[in-house]
């Protein structure tokens, strides 16, 4: 029997997660623009109709829309949310016009845009560096202490007293690293460098499988070598060493998640990992039982997953805004008008076609049909 918390719990907890970080990342859109002189018609969390709202005396109409799956910006001269430019914005008298996104200078739309992505990723880092700053940072040495007999470690011959430097040509200084490069690769061959004696040796290996199941029910896959660390190591990070080990952190999560991306792509992995707002409440709930802490590190990974998809080069986000800008600041015009209609439709489309797909996955993923096929039955 598995400890899941209450559907309102869920809920909350849910709202609770995703409602700033979707706030905060607007927000970089938003200041990025006044920055840049730009008048935001509207500021809405959520999408849809809006449930309530207030105007301020900049003309902003900041509002909750009733779908909190999402929100916008939407400067002067869009024609929507999804910054569509209106064909009437070349018609406002010059002061209003100056005052329009589209009358910036390419770059200055692409500091606009890419704002909020930034600002995903600088609110994970700031929550890296208070846990750094209130907990110290794991550093415990890449050295192996124990070796599991027929593991995979043990039969590609490495040893204890052994320290492994990279795995598959990345770095690794700490115990951690090495164990999280391994944990998401079940099955995998692997290149492992390391020293011995003070001699650089390498060795391949298939990692093994384990599936672990959580208190909430939930599975994972991952790999693992059959080796152990010493004592684990916890040393406190100096002041001006946290921005820098917080982004290393960040970064170390992003490459995780392209790595991992790559191996759905490839087969390595299955698309049933992939998860949509269903499983992210679901997990929100879960965290939100085990306490504060989790919810805010909780936090931090959904912020970065923000970042890094609104980053991704398609059409109605925020990285093929910036894509388009790219091309029209490198070519000195802008990208052809039927070709960026056809552009955001095809976006359009792909984004619906994959919620539809990770929101299927998600009911599958809870056996919603099979506990319906049970009441049926």
């Amino acid at each position: 029997m598995t400890d899941q918390p209450g559907f309102l719990f869920t809920i909350l907890a849910f709202l609770l997660v995703i409602g700033p970080l979707i706030f905060v990342h607007e927000l970089g859109h938003y200041f990025a623009g006044r920055l840049c002189g730009v008048k935001a018609d509207a500021f809405s969390i959520g999408f849809g109709r809006e449930i309530m709202g207030y105007t301020d005396s900049r003309g902003t109409r900041w509002k909750l829309g009733w779908i909190p799956m999402g929100g916008y910006v939407k400067f002067a001269g869009d024609m929507n949310p999804a910054s569509v430019p209106d064909p009437e914005w070349l018609n406002l008298p010059p002061e209003e016009r100056a005052k329009t996104f589209q009358a910036k200078g390419v770059w200055q739309r692409f500091f606009i845009v890419a704002a909020g992505p930034i600002t995903n990723f600088l609110v994970a880092i700031g929550i890296f560096m208070a846990f750094f700053a209130a907990y110290g940072q794991p550093r415990t040495p890449a050295v192996i202490a124990a070796v599991q007999e027929q593991g995979p470690a043990a039969n590609a011959g490495l040893r204890i007293g052994d320290r492994v430097t990279a795995i598959e040509g990345r770095q690794v200084d700490t115990f951690d690293e090495m164990a999280d490069i391994i944990r998401f690769r079940p099955n995998e061959k692997l290149r492992v460098d390391y020293v011995r004696d003070g001699r650089n040796a390498t060795a391949w290996m298939t990692t093994g499988v384990d599936v672990e199941r959580d208190r909430f029910g939930n599975e994972f896959r991952k790999g693992l070598i059959g080796v152990m660390s010493g004592q684990p190591l916890i040393e406190p990070v100096p002041l001006h060493q946290l921005p820098g080990a917080a982004v290393k952190q960040t970064f170390h999560i992003v490459r995780t998640m392209i790595d991992t991306l790559g191996q759905i792509i490839s087969g390595r992995r299955s698309v049933k990992e992939l998860g949509g707002p269903i499983k992210i409440a679901q997990v929100s709930g879960q965290q939100a039982t085990l306490g504060w802490m989790n919810v805010v590190m909780l936090m931090a990974l959904i912020s970065i997953n923000l970042g890094f998809i609104n980053l991704l080069p398609i059409p109605m986000l925020d990285g093929g805004h910036l894509a388009f800008y790219l091309y029209e600041g490198v070519v000195r015009r802008p990208v052809p008008e039927k070709a960026m209609e056809w552009a955001f439709r095809s976006g359009l489309a792909v984004l619906l076609s994959f919620m539809i797909f990770v929101t299927l996955n998600d009911i599958l993923s809870l056996d919603a049909f099979e506990r319906l096929a049970g009441l049926i039955g």
